[in-house]
Order: structure tokens, then C-alpha cells, then sequence
């Protein structure tokens, strides 16, 4: 029956235990009690609900002084973040925190209600109060502290930011009771911010997080403060400690929660789509005219503003460092097996680096301006190469994939993967000596060849990286040069050409490639030119495709007999790298979250063509404009993948591969002559004409088997003169949509899901973001 609310000895036990954790309240508060109390008597849960509100608004304002306060502070904030899943679960209980509670002005005192704030408010306010609270979660300033308790709103949180870093040099002794109690009342702000989770995914980005609207809004008098911190803490964090082997066995690490959990507050609260955002570009303007003379508002979500806004060289190298030390730290290989503490929070990392790189396009310069690029990219490579057979890290593979993609269309990406790759992290590839590039090309050729087969839409992606990195690599080893080429062999069998409408695609990327290397970096690339003069008929078979319905259909057959998507027989993998283990596919029943298409690649990236004095223009209006007329432009068609679709409409398109009475669609002779006819095969055919009788010539006079020969003989020769005139570099640059946006949305949430298990605080509830699978 409902119980009074004025009845404090009946509230008062749900928080007046001394001895509980976070695990204690999880069991003791059962989900189907929670559902009961919900249906059956209502006002009783919202009556707790507004108590455990007010008493944590009480310990802000009182400062929580005694350890009784501290424990009433904390076991409400235990007891709401059990509670908080199961009001958002019931779309009718969703608004009840948004309601005004009678009573609980602003003011105070019994004026009228008009100015009384929404539980929400009270709540996340409350919480940021206490995140900033002396001898609580910060240190105290004062000496003693007798009867000078600090008053806890006359103090400026700026002076109390958690860790030094950006924007703050003093580095506050550590203190594993204060992050204790931070790792709390973070955790419940996270299930605040968690009512995302029981939203179903919408294409429609405008539908911000209210939760994380208000926290991020000038409200919060602590914003600046508080990001601060999250930010400081996680690029601080040294998991490997003071170098001691087996530290973390000794000392249990109070750090790692809290920093796992600033970790994932810090990317919920930067879930922002600036694609609908007039996002500054990159002198920090926005794109606007000249005509406005004032500043233009930057985002309203003040956490994205100063993301956005750090700017010092100082704070940028912490930033960096920060993440890259951390990325690498699960490849640490030491002697002493488990001697350095692992961490788990590397997704969560990821997508951090993609919010500072997306929103602060500064940053992203400064990444790409020294070799320290390459410390992210390797940690990258090495994840995708790890996950890349196991169905449940689809997201991770995604994620990896999109930062390279948005890093790739920077030339000093491309430009710095020619330093020479020593580090020896332990990989299941083929050993080889090389660049970075190598490295790059290597892993992406494993992904596509033993990936998993949910990973095929991020084929274009791979390959549109290596595309925009190409016309920069100055010398590819043999065996990254055998890797293309087998790609290539593989993509141009007729039975993958004509069993999908895009497959052709990816043969335009890799034409596209060899042509860069060709045209613009000859010189250094004798192994990549011998590898083409080796594999020659595949090109010849290329030009010479069949297009009669006949041998159509006698491709097709072929497909029926081999099911492999590509097969692994040609391609000479030599022996793995030592000490590394083969990639392995999900143990059954592991759990993996539902993850919304991505979008296409034409309408994640938008072309840019390199000019001669290496700036970039857009190419993105008159290519539309031209496709509406139906003709493509000539520049663009030479080695253009989308051309074919931008100019034929989508009537022609379905009048040239006819769709059977399945509704399965069909290859027809009309459809591979629109792009067959457009194989950008001109380059590779001169450099064949011209190279391959001298090279045979030197076979015969010689006698020769030798390869060291032929390479000598390539290494020297020139095609200056012979070749046809350069065609433009294109750049496919990532544009940020709305589509990603909500991809992001996704994927963060069903990380963050997966990773609280102790406790356990979505599982079982009706989350409608996702859908939780076992493998």
C-alpha cells in the first residue's frame, strides 16, 4: 500500500546502511521488485524516487561533512542507479523525472511552485555538486577543518580539477577513497544519460539525450571544470604504473574504474552530430560569410565546445601521448607473461579519438604533422587484424576503420606511412620488411581474404584507404605488391564481377591504385611493377571480359562451386610473425549488440581533387550537377568507381540489370558494357606494352630465373614520355552524415552496455536501441 512520504523512518532504511556496495544493492533490489512496485503501486516508487533525489541534493548543499552523509550519499546514488533503468524502460514513467515534484522550488520555503525544476535537473545537478565536494571526491584546501568547513558553492571548481593535463598543471596527490566515490555518482550519471538505450535507433539526429542536453547546457555551473577533469584523468592514466612488473597484482588499481568510467561519461556526453551543426572549420570560424561580424555561437553542448576549442601544441601532445600510450598497451609484449596490467576500455578510446579528431579539426592536423600518427595507427592495425574473425567485435572493426578513413584523406597521412615499420608487435601476418605502408596493406589484404563475412560492406572502405594513401608511397615491399595483386586476381574472377551490382567497384579501386603508384611514385615501386608484369593476363583478362548473356551465366556457375568468398590458395602467406596467435572467431554465447548499415561509401566521403601545389578543391557539387545531365565529366570517369552510377539514373540502372520475378537482381550484357567500358586500363596497358618485351628480352638473353635481375633492370628504367598524361588525384575525404552519427550512437551504447556487468546495470531491461545477441 502507499506509504506516506513524510514517513522518514520507512525511507530512511533504503540508505541508512553503513556496510553496502554497489553489488549489495543490485542483489538485494531484484529487477521483478522493481517491475511490481512500477505496476502495482506506483506512487511509492516515485516517493523514493524524490527522496533519494533530496537527499542527495541535501549532501551537495550540506557539503557531506560526517561519514553518515557520505554513506546516505552514496547508497542513493547506488539505490537510483539500480532504480533509474526500469523508469526509462516504461514509456510512461519516461517523463517522470521531468515533472516538477511539489514542493522542491528553487527557492526553497513555500512560495509557489512556478519556478520548481524537474527531478532530472535537481539530480544531475546534485551530482556535479558532489563530484566537486572537499574530502568527499576532491582534496580539501584548507588546513583544518574544524567549524571552517569550505561552503561548497563558494568554491570555484577550477581550483579542484581531478588530474593536471589540458587547461591545469597541478597533479593532486592520489587518493583511492575520492576515486572511489567519483566512480560512483559517475556510474549513475552514465544511467542517466542511459535513457538513449531504451529509444529505438532513428535516422532523425535532432532527438537529443534531454539528460545530456541539460549537463552539457551553462546550467551546469561545473562544465568546464568536469571536462576537464574526465579528459585529464583518462589521458593521464598509466596502467602500467611506476614499471614495476606484477604492480597491479600487489596493489588493487582504485584508477582503472574511474578512468573507464570518465571514459565512457566523457564520449555519451560528446554523442553530437555535426553534420546539422555549423561546425567551425579549420582556422576555428565557422562556414559562414564575411558579412558576420559577430562570433557564431559554437555548439550549444558546452563539452563538444571545448572539445572543440583546445588548441595549445602542450595540450594537444598530452591528448596524444594519453591515447596512444593507452592504445598500446595491450600489445605490450613483456617477458614476464601478465606483468603489465591489460586494459579492457580500448573501443571506448577509439571513439574518443574519433570525437577529438571530428570536432577539432586542429587536433587532427597535429596528429598528422609528426610520425606520432603512426603510434595510433599501429594499435589500429593490430585490433583489426585481432578481431577481424570474430563476428561479436563487428563494431570495433567499423570503428578502426572509419578513423583511418578520415585520417587517410590528410596527405600527411599517406606521406608518413614511408617510415619504415621496426616495431615488432606480434601479428598474425606474414613476416616482411617495409614501411608502415606495408604494414597497412598486409593487414587489410588478411582482413578482406579471412575476415569474417559480415565485414564485406567495409571493402570499399579498406580499399578507398589504400586509394587515397597511394599516391604517396614511395616503395612498396614485394610482399605488399603480391597482396594487391591477389586482391586484384581475386576481385576481377567473373563469378565475383557479376554476382553482385557493386562488386565492380572494387577492381576500380584497386585499377585506381596501381595507377597512382605508377603515375606519380614509378621510381621505388620496381616490386609493385614487377608484380603487374608477373600477373599481366589478369589485366588482359580484364580487358577482355565477356559480355554475352552466355558467358554471364557461365560465370555465374562458377560461383556454385566455390563458396569461398575468396580464396587463400594463390597468395604466398609464408610463415606468421613469431609469439603471435591466429585470430579467433567468438567463444559461442558470447554476447554482441546489434549495430545499425552503415552508410555507402559515396555517401560517407566526398571526392577532392589534388592540385599541383598539394591543396584540395571539392568535387562534390559538379559532379551532381553533371549527373543530372547525364553525361560524366571526363576527368572524373578516367578512374572513377561512382561514375558509372552518377550517370546512369536509377530508371536506367534497373533497365540495365534486370530484376527477375524474384525480385533477385540479374547481370545483364547492357550492365557490364556501362562499366566495363570505363576500366581505367589505359596506364597499366602502356606500362605493359613498353616493359614486358625488354624484360623478356633480358630472360632469354641471360637466361635468367633470377628475379634480383629483372628488379635491378625496373629499378633503373623509366617510363618518362611513354606513359599517358597523369590523370588528377582524387581524394575520397570522410564527410560527416547523420547516418554515422546514428551508427555512433549505437555502437557506443552497446559497448558501454556489454562492459558494465559488475554490476550488471542494463541487463534484462527492454532496451530498444539494440538487440543483444549470442553468438
Amino acid at each position: 500500500q502507499p506509504v506516506e512520504a513524510t514517513d522518514d523512518a520507512f525511507w530512511d532504511q533504503f540508505w541508512a546502511d553503513t556496510a553496502t556496495s554497489v553489488q549489495d544493492v543490485f542483489a538485494l533490489v531484484p529487477a521483478a521488485e522493481i517491475r511490481a512496485v512500477r505496476e502495482e503501486s506506483p506512487s511509492n516508487l516515485a516517493t523514493l524516487c524524490y527522496k533519494a533525489v533530496e537527499k542527495l541534493v541535501q549532501g551537495a548543499e550540506s557539503g557531506c561533512h560526517t561519514e553518515k552523509e557520505r554513506q546516505t550519499v552514496l547508497n542513493c546514488c547506488r539505490l537510483l542507479t539500480r532504480i533509474l533503468p526500469y523508469i526509462f524502460e516504461d514509456p510512461d514513467w519516461r517523463g517522470f523525472f521531468w515533472s516538477t515534484v511539489p514542493g522542491a522550488g528553487r527557492g526553497g520555503g513555500d512560495e509557489d511552485d512556478e519556478n520548481a525544476r524537474p527531478l532530472a535537473e535537481s539530480l544531475l545537478l546534485a551530482v556535479t555538486d558532489l563530484l566537486f565536494c572537499p574530502d568527499f571526491t576532491v582534496q580539501s584546501h584548507r588546513r583544518s577543518t574544524v567549524d571552517t568547513a569550505e561552503d561548497i558553492h563558494s568554491i570555484d571548481s577550477c581550483e579542484y580539477i581531478w588530474e593536471a593535463g589540458v587547461g591545469f598543471a597541478h597533479s593532486p596527490q592520489p587518493n583511492y577513497i575520492h576515486d572511489l566515490n567519483r566512480t560512483e555518482l559517475l556510474k549513475l550519471l552514465l544511467t542517466c544519460f542511459s535513457e538513449a538505450m531504451y529509444l529505438p535507433p532513428s535516422s532523425d539526429s535532432s532527438n537529443t539525450n534531454p539528460w545530456v542536453q541539460f549537463f552539457c547546457s551553462t546550467e551546469n555551473r561545473h562544465a568546464l571544470p568536469l571536462f576537464t577533469s574526465l579528459l585529464n584523468v583518462v589521458c593521464a592514466y598509466d596502467p602500467v604504473g611506476y614499471g614495476i612488473p606484477y604492480n597491479h597484482l600487489l596493489f588493487s588499481d582504485y584508477r582503472e574504474p574511474l578512468v573507464e568510467e570518465a571514459a565512457q561519461v566523457l564520449i555519451v556526453t560528446l554523442d553530437y552530430d555535426s553534420s546539422t551543426s555549423s561546425s567551425p572549420t579549420v582556422d576555428g570560424t565557422t562556414t559562414g560569410t564575411a558579412m558576420d561580424d559577430v562570433d557564431p555561437p559554437g555548439p550549444d553542448n558546452l563539452f563538444v565546445n571545448y572539445l572543440s576549442r583546445i588548441h595549445r601544441e602542450e595540450d594537444f601532445q598530452f591528448i596524444l601521448k594519453g591515447v596512444a600510450r593507452l592504445l598500446s598497451n595491450p600489445l605490450v609484449q613483456t617477458y614476464l607473461p601478465n606483468s603489465a596490467k591489460k586494459i579492457q576500455f580500448h573501443q571506448e578510446l577509439l571513439v574518443l579519438f574519433w570525437k577529438l579528431c571530428d570536432f577539432n579539426k586542429k587536433f587532427l592536423f597535429f596528429v598528422l604533422k609528426s610520425s606520432d600518427v603512426l603510434d595510433i595507427l599501429v594499435p589500429i592495425l593490430y585490433f583489426l587484424n585481432d578481431a577481424r574473425a570474430d563476428q561479436s567485435r563487428v563494431g570495433l572493426m567499423h570503428i578502426g576503420v572509419f578513423i583511418l578513413l578520415l585520417l587517410s584523406g590528410e596527405r600527411n597521412f599517406g606521406v608518413r606511412l614511408n617510415k619504415p615499420y621496426s616495431v615488432r608487435v606480434p601479428m598474425d601476418i606474414p613476416v616482411f620488411t617495409g614501411t608502415h605502408a606495408d604494414l597497412l596493406i598486409i593487414v587489410f589484404h588478411k582482413i578482406i581474404t579471412s575476415g569474417h563475412q559480415r565485414l564485406q560492406p567495409l571493402f570499399d572502405c579498406l580499399l578507398t584507404i589504400v586509394v587515397n594513401v597511394s599516391p604517396y608511397l614511395k616503395s612498396l615491399s614485394m610482399v605488399a605488391a603480391n597482396k594487391l595483386l591477389h586482391l586484384l586476381e581475386a576481385f576481377s574472377t567473373t563469378w565475383f564481377l557479376f554476382s553482385a551490382v557493386q562488386n565492380h567497384h572494387l577492381v576500380f579501386f584497386l585499377l585506381e591504385v596501381f595507377n597512382n603508384i605508377i603515375q606519380y611514385q614509378f621510381d621505388g615501386n620496381s616490386n609493385l611493377v614487377y608484380a603487374v608484369i608477373r600477373k599481366r593476363n589478369v589485366f588482359h583478362q580484364l580487358a577482355n571480359l565477356p559480355t554475352d548473356s552466355q558467358s554471364i551465366q557461365k560465370g555465374l556457375q562458377r560461383k556454385k562451386k566455390t563458396p569461398e568468398p575468396i580464396s587463400r590458395t594463390n597468395s604466398q602467406d609464408g610463415v606468421s610473425m613469431e609469439g603471435s596467435r591466429p585470430a579467433a572467431p567468438a567463444e559461442p554465447g558470447t554476447l554482441k549488440t546489434s549495430l545499425v548499415a552503415t552508410p555507402g561509401i559515396d555517401k560517407l566521403t566526398e571526392k577532392s581533387q589534388v592540385s599541383e601545389d598539394g591543396t584540395m578543391r571539392s568535387l562534390e557539387p559538379e559532379a551532381s550537377q553533371l549527373s543530372r545531365e547525364g553525361n560524366p565529366p571526363a576527368a572524373l570517369s578516367d578512374g572513377e568507381p561512382w561514375s558509372g552510377e552518377a550517370s546512369h539514373s536509377r530508371r536506367d540502372r534497373r533497365r540495365l540489370s534486370s530484376a527477375s520475378s524474384s525480385g533477385q537482381w540479374t547481370p545483364t550484357p547492357d550492365w557490364v558494357m556501362s562499366w566495363k567500358s570505363k576500366l581505367p586500363l589505359q596506364t597499366i596497358m602502356r606500362l605493359l606494352q613498353v616493359l614486358v618485351p625488354q624484360v623478356e628480352k633480358i630472360c632469354i638473353d641471360k637466361g635468367l630465373t633470377d628475379e634480383s635481375e629483372i628488379l635491378k633492370f625496373l629499378q633503373h628504367g623509366t617510363l618518362v614520355g611513354l606513359l599517358p598524361v597523369p590523370h588528377p588525384i582524387l581524394i575520397r575525404k570522410y564527410q560527416a552524415n547523420s547516418g554515422t552519427a546514428m551508427w555512433f550512437r549505437t555502437y557506443m551504447w552497446g559497448v558501454i552496455y556489454l562492459r558494465n556487468v559488475d554490476p550488471p546495470i542494463w541487463y534484462d531491461t527492454d532496451v530498444k536501441l539494440f538487440e543483444i545477441q549470442r553468438v
